[in-house]
């Protein structure tokens, strides 16, 4: 990619796309952390001279105006940082000259942002000289200000992005060893994908969530007879057959009657599971207890919401030996103070561990941030299904438009 250092951008009307979309609460900003990792972008921008018109979305207010997924209290915010006034403009029109700095309203307030409209692009690339892209968190999505955008105005990354790409590519294709992925969620229908194109690159995978659930009832390594009341998928026997064949390929390992049946140990250890232990309640709630049972007793009342702790104690096992550590997704329900303590744990562990750590946004990021952990880990991506799709090689629309 070519980036705002590739180019003369000195004294020029600057369209950057930001990701802005932040937790709130009755409109407060809750975590800045986006916010934040974008600076060192406008700010090079700000000593160059340039008239910055900033685009970016809050949200999901479906194609037309919803006050509470307003941008404006980010640009009061923004002021603050930057230290010099933010204009916030609620219509494209709106936008002068008389402010360096300007925040349109959120895109997604217009229909034409989803749908990756060309006229609704074109109006956008109207305000300024250069496209600036620095959105990590949407270059998986192709829209108006990730795609369409660029057919008009020369299109370059802005150095947030630059430093996504390069860690999170770096992590995969060039890791210290072992490198150790660990994948949570709801589903697994939901990240299929991205195991199958982990499962090459990586030496151990640790599994948690919702997704462990459904592990442990299709698993050969594991005697469940029921999850409970868990969080899980139906029907997936095949996927998770076809997950171990993929391991077993790995290995090359051969079924050779059975093509469900890999008993070599390496197929059996590469996936890590809750082996001993699980944290259950009866209920999801905050004042829910949790209690630690074998795994083999759950129960059809029981719901599984997080690792037991010797359950726990195999998977910082795992993160103590690695080189190279990739987090996405926790362990346990961490809007649970008492079911989030597994992946409190882990984090601890993979910081001490002193390998190289790469949490790929989504929950993980904003559970890192809780607990003021960001400056503990390597880096802390500002993107959750962008960071996955660049693990797994997808080609991102928001990166290919770019200029190279």
């Amino acid at each position: 990619m070519k980036t705002i250092k590739d180019i003369d951008v000195k004294g020029k009307k600057v369209i950057l796309r930001a990701d802005y979309n932040v937790p709130t609460d009755n409109g407060e900003i809750t975590d800045d952390y986006r916010i934040i990792q974008g600076l060192p972008t406008l700010e090079y921008l700000i000593k160059q001279d340039c008239q910055v018109v900033i685009i970016s979305h809050l949200g999901r207010p479906e194609g037309k105006p919803d006050p509470q997924y307003s941008l404006q209290n980010v640009a009061k915010h923004l002021s603050s940082l930057v230290k010099q006034p933010v204009a916030f403009v609620a219509d494209l029109e709106d936008v002068d000259s008389t402010s360096q700095i300007t925040l349109l309203e959120n895109l997604r307030f217009w229909p034409g942002e989803e749908s990756n409209d060309d006229n609704f692009a074109k109006q956008i690339a109207g305000l300024g000289d250069v496209f600036v892209q620095d959105g990590f968190g949407v270059v998986h999505r192709a829209h108006a200000s990730t795609v369409a955008i660029t057919k008009f105005l020369p299109a370059v990354a802005g150095l947030l992005l630059e430093k996504e790409v390069n860690t999170i590519t770096d992590s995969i294709e060039n890791p210290k060893r072992p490198l150790v992925a660990i994948v949570g969620g709801a589903k697994i229908s939901d990240k299929l994908k991205v195991l199958h194109s982990l499962i090459p690159k990586v030496d151990r995978l640790i599994i948690g969530g919702g997704m462990a659930n459904t592990f442990l009832i299709n698993s050969p390594e594991h005697d469940v007879s029921t999850i409970g009341k868990s969080l899980h998928e139906d029907n997936m026997a095949r996927e998770i057959a076809d997950i171990y064949a993929t391991i077993a390929e790995k290995f090359g390992v051969k079924a050779e009657d059975n093509p469900d049946d890999y008993s070599d140990s390496r197929v059996r250890d590469f996936i890590y599971l809750p082996r001993d232990d699980i944290a259950v309640g009866k209920d999801i709630s905050p004042d829910e207890k949790a209690k630690v049972i074998p795994i083999s007793v759950i129960s059809e009342d029981d719901i599984v919401l997080d690792f037991g702790p010797e359950s726990l104690e195999g998977a910082i096992k795992i993160v103590q030996s690695a080189e190279t550590i990739i987090w996405n997704g926790p362990l346990g329900m961490i809007e649970l103070p008492e079911f989030a303590k597994s992946s409190h744990k882990l984090a601890e562990a993979i910081v001490e561990s002193e390998a190289s750590s790469i949490v790929g946004g989504g929950d993980t990021a904003g559970f890192i941030q809780q607990l003021g952990m960001i400056d503990d880990f390597s880096w802390v991506s500002t993107g959750g299904g962008a960071a996955l799709d660049l693990m797994t090689g997808e080609e991102l629309p928001g990166i290919t438009s770019l200029e190279t």
